[in-house]
């Protein structure tokens, strides 16, 4: 009796693991397909890109730096890699991955800082999971989500977990039109100035030095990699008032002789409601104006 329960046990187990290989591996084609969309973009950043000049970031990063502004004004091709919602962890990953194909000549990271404690971060990191098995430098940045990563990720259908109808969606021709990519930069618009928003988490909050390391690894990387490289705190239409993350940041770069240009304050954008999309992130008008103030400096970061 306990002989065929085993045997059946095995004989579902069997079954369960192929259904579990095969269908893992038709969501993964469908995945590398996307010829559009948040996936698409993450997969070219990792694997083709080969910009003069890389954006990292988050949304900021992914919303505020127009490709033409920066072409235009230093001849040199650019790429835009920020990716909404995601955190130091992606960036210091989607850094490694990179570098280990070539060097590109500006590397600018847009941070906001969040060093304060929270899952959400580690969750995003879902963003990397199917590229877990193909990018081995990924690994130590998506074996943060739990300790517990890498045996989940030997299933085939795990890193594609949630994410069907964005697959889908990104095989279709409609999503180009939809959402438009310029060099991986997505335009904001908006008609009406934003009215601005009062911050006020004045105490430190507890901190996640798993935050700090990655960051500190990212500037030493970046660095290190012979690229010019800055690290900047674009605008934002707020009473900021949680400065000890940005004192972090900076502290961070000024230890690695890193320059660090913080625009949260900056007297300019923070009496400009009409340039934003909303409290935290500017609109295309807005980021046609922070690209060509960037682009200048970076002309005399080249020269």
């Amino acid at each position: 009796m306990l002989k065929k329960l085993f045997i059946n046990f095995l004989l579902v187990a069997a079954v369960v693991a192929v259904l579990d290989f095969a269908l893992g591996k038709v969501l993964r084609h469908f995945y590398f397909r996307e010829s559009s969309g948040l996936h698409y973009r993450t997969t070219y950043s990792m694997e083709k890109a080969d910009a003069d000049i890389l954006i990292f970031g988050s949304s900021r990063a992914n919303h505020h730096y127009v490709p033409e502004v920066f072409a235009d004004s230093l001849g040199l091709t650019f790429y835009n890699t920020g990716r909404d919602g995601n955190g130091i962890f992606y960036q210091a990953a989607l850094l490694k991955s990179v570098l280990k194909r070539y060097t590109p000549k500006v590397i600018i990271l847009d941070y906001a800082g969040d060093f304060g404690k929270g899952r959400q971060v580690y969750d995003n990191l879902s963003s990397l999971l199917p590229y877990y098995q193909s990018h081995p430098e990924i690994r130590q940045e998506v074996n943060l989500r739990s300790p517990y990563e890498s045996v989940k990720l030997l299933s085939g259908i795990y890193p594609y977990n949630s994410q069907l109808l964005t697959i889908a969606v990104g095989n279709l021709d409609m999503n180009k039109k939809r959402k438009s990519d310029n060099k991986g930069y997505v335009p904001l618009e908006t008609e009406h100035p934003v009215v601005k928003e009062y911050f006020n988490s004045l105490i430190q909050q507890p901190v996640d030095s798993n935050k700090i390391e990655s960051l500190r690894e990212f500037v030493r990387v970046a660095k290190a990699s012979g690229t010019r490289f800055v690290v900047v705190y674009s605008p934002l239409y707020q009473e900021h008032k949680r400065y000890w993350e940005i004192e972090i940041c900076e502290t961070i770069c000024k230890e690695a002789g890193v320059p660090f240009w913080d625009y949260s304050r900056d007297s300019f954008f923070v009496q400009q409601p009409d340039l934003y999309y909303d409290p935290v992130h500017l609109n295309h008008k807005g980021a046609l104006i922070f690209s060509k103030q960037i682009a200048s400096r970076m002309r005399d970061v080249l020269h």
